[in-house]
């Protein structure tokens, strides 16, 4: 019995390391991809500033979410009263992201408004037709004419360019494994939203670079 608790443990242990590994990787993946941001002016600045939510699908190792019916993982943040909340970790499948830009390797930004929030903290989200449109480029007179309308504004980075991605079709869901293995088992993907959970030193260049290219 004591053998098999013993290994148990060293599992369990095993696996926090893992967790905590492909976390960092989620983090510090999409930390870059927002620092690109700042360097490009194709993601209009007015509306990184206006966005409630941001969230970031980083060029991953394996399973990057390109080819329609793939699977990735990212991030999530989302502004609260003393600032940009802690990161929650997320999934988002199917659809047939980024084809039309040409390209299987691309990172994924969504900008939400409002509506784009609350829906998003429902925990689970199909991005149909209505709710999501291809984000404009550049702050031009196509940023007001957008009108921020759709809930959720989306964009794709390839070579180095942010152009508006078509992500129609695909499901946005909260990472619970990963939330749990990372925040603790009390932690839950809205309170981390909503600000009631403390961002760890390990989230700071990610938040860092949000808070440099969107404001507070």
């Amino acid at each position: 019995m004591k053998q098999i608790l013993s290994l148990a443990t060293l599992v369990l242990g095993f696996c926090g390391i893992v967790w905590g590994a492909d976390a960092a990787k989620q983090l510090d993946a999409a930390a870059q991809v927002v620092q690109s941001m700042s360097s490009s002016n194709q993601i209009p600045s007015s509306l990184l500033k206006q966005a409630n939510c941001i969230a970031v699908v980083p060029k991953l190792t394996k399973g990057g979410f390109i080819v329609g019916g793939k699977h990735g993982n990212g991030v999530v943040s989302c502004r609260t009263a003393s600032g940009w909340s802690a990161p929650a970790f997320i999934t988002i499948t199917g659809g047939s992201v980024g084809l039309q830009a040409g390209g299987e390797h691309q990172d994924i930004v969504l900008l939400m408004n409002s509506q784009g929030e609350q829906e998003l903290k429902n925990g689970h989200w199909d991005l149909g037709a209505e709710a999501v449109a291809a984000g404009p480029t550049g702050d031009t007179g196509a940023t007001q004419s957008t009108g921020w309308k759709a809930p959720v504004l989306s964009y794709s980075n390839s070579k180095g360019a942010f152009a508006g991605a078509d992500v129609g079709g695909s499901k946005v869901g909260s990472d619970q494994d990963m939330i749990h293995n990372f925040y603790g088992k009390d932690a839950s993907f809205q309170t981390i939203l909503d600000g009631q959970v403390q961002p760890p030193a390990s989230t700071q260049s990610f938040l860092s670079a949000l808070q440099q290219v969107a404001g507070k």
